[in-house]
C-alpha cells in the first residue's frame, strides 16, 4: 500500500480525510499533528484517540513551537506585524511551519504522497502545496476537500454514515489553534455583516476585576512578566495568553484579501500576541529614532504580506529579518499595561534607552539642549523652500484661484 502523511488536527476537515484516503483511496495513513503552541496535553492525546479511532495506521505528534518562535513570531514581534492594521496573523504564518514539519516527516518516513485538509477557497492550499513543491517535488499532493468541493454539511454526513461520532455543532466552527492565536471561522464569517456569537470564540469571558501586568523585553523580544523573568520567550507568551485570555482580550474579525484575489473574512482571538505587539510598539516609540520607526513600517508591512501568503522560503524575508533585528539593540525595557473586559491598555514604558529624557527637553514645556535663536534658524532654513515656491508662484496661483 501506498503511504500518505496527513496533516491532521482531529477536526471535521481532517478526520473526513483520514476516513477518505484509507477507504476510497485505499491508501495506509500517517496521521502528524503540528503542534505550534496552541494545544494542552488533554487536547493532544483526544486528538491521537481520534486519529486511531479513525483507523491511521501511525499518528504523530511533531513539537515545532519553538522553531514557530524563532522563525516567525520573533520577527513578527520587531515588525509589530498587524495585517491590515488588525490580524496578527495567527494562523497563516504557522502554517508554512507546519508544512515544513509534514515535509520533513513525509521524507523520513519514505512517504508516496502528503494530504491536508484545505478548501479550494482559503489560502492555505496555496501555502502547504508552495512548501510541498519545494521541498518534496516528487510526493504527490491530496487535497480531498478541495477536489471534492465539499460543504462541511457534506463532510459530516460522510462522517455520520461511516459511524464517526463528534460533536457535531462544535464542527460547525472552524478552529485553528496555536500559540500566536486562535482563527475561528464559520457559517457568520461567509458573510460581510454577521458577527460571531459569543459561544464561538474558545476562550470566555471569566474575568472582571482590571488587572496591571508589566512585560519585560531585551533587544525586542519579550523575556518577562511582571516579576517573573523567563528562559525561552515562548513560556512569556503562553503565561500572558493564561492571565490575559479569560479577559477576552484580543478578538476580532479580519476582513482581507486572500492569495487566491477573493476577500476573505475569519474570526479570531489572540490575547497575548495582540498585547505584546502593543507593548513592544510603545517601548519603540519610545526608543528608536523616527527614520528607524519609518523604515521598519515599511518592510515590516511587506514582511507581513510576504509571510502571510506563505512566502516565508523566498530569501528576501532573511535579508528584511536581518534589518528587524538590527533595529532592536535599544528596545529593551518594561511595559505596564492594564487588562480588563475585552478590552486593555498600554499605560507606559520605562527604559534607560529612552529618548523622551527630560534632559534634552520636556516637551510643549521648556528646552535644555538649543536656544531660541536657534529654533529661529533652524526654522528659516527647514521652510526655507516651501517659502520660495510660494514666492516664485504666488501669481500664478492667485490666477488659478480666480479662474
Amino acid at each position: 500500500m501506498k503511504k500518505v502523511v496527513l496533516a491532521f488536527s482531529g477536526g471535521l476537515d481532517t478526520s473526513y480525510c483520514a476516513l477518505y484516503l484509507a477507504n476510497e483511496l485505499g491508501l495506509e495513513v500517517y496521521s502528524a499533528i503540528v503542534d505550534t503552541g496552541g494545544f494542552s496535553q488533554e487536547e493532544l492525546q483526544e486528538v491521537e484517540r481520534r486519529a486511531y479511532a479513525l483507523g491511521v495506521k501511525q499518528h504523530v505528534h511533531l513539537d515545532e513551537t519553538n522553531y514557530f518562535y524563532r522563525s516567525c513570531i520573533k520577527y513578527m514581534i520587531f515588525g509589530n506585524v498587524l495585517k491590515n492594521n488588525t490580524y496578527p496573523l495567527s494562523v497563516s504564518a504557522e502554517r508554512v511551519t507546519q508544512a515544513l514539519s509534514i515535509a520533513n516527516y513525509a521524507k523520513s518516513i519514505g512517504a508516496d504522497c502528503v494530504a491536508h485538509g484545505s478548501t479550494g477557497a482559503g489560502n492555505d492550499q496555496v501555502r502547504f502545496d508552495m512548501v510541498f513543491q519545494a521541498i518534496i517535488p516528487d510526493v504527490e499532493i491530496i487535497t480531498p476537500i478541495r477536489d471534492k468541493k465539499l460543504s462541511r454539511e457534506a463532510e459530516i454526513e460522510y462522517l455520520k454514515q461511516h459511524g464517526v461520532e463528534m460533536d457535531f455543532k462544535k464542527a460547525q466552527y472552524s478552529i485553528n489553534k496555536g500559540i500566536w492565536g486562535t482563527s475561528v471561522g464559520g457559517k457568520e464569517t461567509l458573510t460581510s455583516h454577521l458577527p460571531l456569537p459569543e459561544e464561538a470564540f474558545p476562550t470566555q469571558l471569566s474575568k472582571h476585576e482590571p488587572e496591571r501586568i508589566t512585560l519585560h523585553f531585551l533587544n525586542g523580544e519579550p523575556v518577562g512578566l511582571n516579576d517573573e523573568k523567563f528562559a525561552n520567550p515562548v513560556e512569556v507568551i503562553q503565561r500572558l495568553q493564561e492571565i490575559a485570555g479569560p479577559f477576552a482580550i484580543g478578538r476580532d474579525i479580519h476582513i482581507g484579501d486572500t492569495i487566491i484575489g477573493i476577500k476573505g473574512r475569519v474570526g479570531f482571538e489572540a490575547a497575548a500576541p495582540m498585547v505584546i505587539i502593543k507593548a513592544h510598539h510603545a517601548l519603540e516609540k519610545h526608543t528608536l529614532t523616527k527614520w528607524q520607526l519609518y523604515w521598519k513600517d515599511q518592510l515590516a508591512t511587506w514582511y507581513g504580506n510576504w509571510l502571510h501568503e506563505g512566502q516565508l522560503l523566498d530569501p528576501t524575508m532573511r535579508n528584511i529579518e536581518t534589518f528587524l533585528e538590527s533595529t532592536q539593540q535599544t528596545v529593551t525595557g518594561k511595559v505596564h499595561v492594564l487588562l480588563a473586559s475585552y478590552r486593555f491598555q498600554v499605560e507606559g514604558i520605562e527604559s534607560e534607552h529612552d529618548l523622551m529624557s527630560d534632559k534634552f527637553g520636556s516637551y510643549g514645556e521648556m528646552n535644555r539642549a538649543w536656544t531660541a535663536d536657534d529654533v529661529k534658524g533652524f526654522t528659516k532654513i527647514f521652510g526655507n523652500q516651501t517659502k520660495l515656491y510660494h514666492t516664485v508662484n504666488s501669481a500664478s496661483e492667485e490666477w488659478a484661484t480666480e479662474k
